[in-house]
């Protein structure tokens, strides 16, 4: 298999955030295909779609010279989810997105610690002078997690696509300080 490169490896205390390879496919496909995927995808589930959106991920990189993370346990590589900063076409402004594809996953504090990994990243080493987050209304745990990265609502943000869309403003860095 052909893999992405150069692409920046992060370390957090218990993860390893790396670009997107063939080996997470399945994993990205069994959460797309879940219940837990409905705020992710775009109507009913469809294997076709599901690909095109993991080839979207992975192109993303290529294209714009960065993309979401591959979360995964320092010594374990299988995906857990994906986190970091996102901006295709379309998208008003760049975004700090995260997925949490291993139901085990959840509620272990794994989004937070790769969101932060990620939010640091974007700002830091890409350079952000802003980011929001898309979440689904109804996404009580993204919503969650916004929040517990210190984001606020922005109802005047614009969003991508036709809605229904809440965008959480995430704070510039020497204001968490």
């Amino acid at each position: 298999m052909i893999a992405l490169s150069p692409t920046p490896v992060l370390e957090t205390e218990r993860l390893v955030l790396r670009a997107p390879a063939a080996r997470d496919w399945e994993h990205f496909n069994v959460f797309l295909a879940s219940d837990r995927g409905r705020f992710v995808r775009s109507g009913d589930y469809s294997e076709e779609q599901s690909w095109r959106a993991f080839g979207h991920v992975i192109g993303h990189w290529v294209l714009r010279g960065f993309g979401t993370f591959i979360f995964t346990l320092k010594d374990n590589d299988r995906a857990l989810g994906m986190c970091g900063p996102w901006r295709p076409v379309g998208w008003p402004e760049n975004e700090l997105g995260w997925t949490v594809w291993a139901p085990e996953a959840e509620g272990q504090g794994f989004a937070h610690e790769a969101a932060v990994a990620a939010r640091d990243h974007a700002f830091d080493v890409l350079g952000w002078d802003t980011a929001v987050s898309y979440i689904a209304p109804g996404n009580a745990r993204s919503i969650a997690l916004a929040k517990r990265l210190g984001a606020a609502p922005d109802a005047a943000a614009a969003f991508p696509g036709a809605g229904p869309c809440l965008v959480y403003r995430h704070p510039r860095p020497e204001v968490r300080a």
